[in-house]
């Protein structure tokens, strides 16, 4: 049997605010349900101290599109903040098990790899798309591009979330988004490296 204040309390977790805002109108977010589960697993993998979570898992992590979802922008500023978080235990495992010295040898020899792929000329930089196939516009990727070569080479700023953010139009015979994309990711995974 129910008292009273057990329905009350029932209640008032069903009644619990959302956690992000939510999208009105014709605009799509986020599938709630499927947010909160995400993140639910993410911090008992981060609290757990469990290895089962990666920065790279969040970072690939996707939701559905519905109406009343939770605001994109919200959603991904978080998943930024966990990926940051994981990153950062993910390094200081290393370090302490390794030293330091074994961290920064491979975030350099990363960064490198990075370099010489960034080092093609430009327009040739990726494997493109067939002339009926859209791919990324390749003058907006060549401009990305450089910006991480000149950030890895010469410490120009750049930080995780500009790349996290980075959208390109689509052109017809443009760069391969699944190579775009791994660099991008490669790079996200230096300077959460060497923050």
């Amino acid at each position: 049997m129910m008292l009273s204040d057990d329905v009350q309390t029932a209640d008032a977790a069903k009644q619990a605010p959302p956690a992000f805002s939510l999208t009105t109108g014709r605009v799509r977010g986020y599938h709630r349900a499927a947010v909160d589960t995400f993140l639910a697993a993410a911090r008992a993998a981060f609290e757990g101290d469990a290895d089962d979570l990666s920065a790279a898992d969040v970072r690939v992590a996707s939701f559905p599109l519905v109406k009343n979802g939770y605001v994109v922008a919200e959603v991904d500023a978080a998943l930024g903040r966990v990926e940051d978080a994981l990153a950062a235990r993910a390094r200081d495992r290393v370090v302490r098990s390794q030293g330091a010295g074994a961290w920064v040898e491979q975030a350099r020899g990363e960064a490198q790899v990075i370099l010489d792929h960034l080092a093609r000329p430009k327009r040739h930089r990726f494997a493109r798309t067939g002339i009926l196939t859209f791919g990324y516009r390749i003058d907006e990727v060549d401009h990305v591009g450089t910006r991480i070569a000149r950030y890895l080479r010469d410490g120009e700023p750049l930080t995780a979330e500009q790349l996290r953010s980075a959208a390109f139009r689509m052109q017809r015979g443009g760069y391969r988004e699944e190579q775009v994309d791994a660099l991008l990711d490669a790079t996200v995974d230096v300077i959460l490296a060497v923050r």
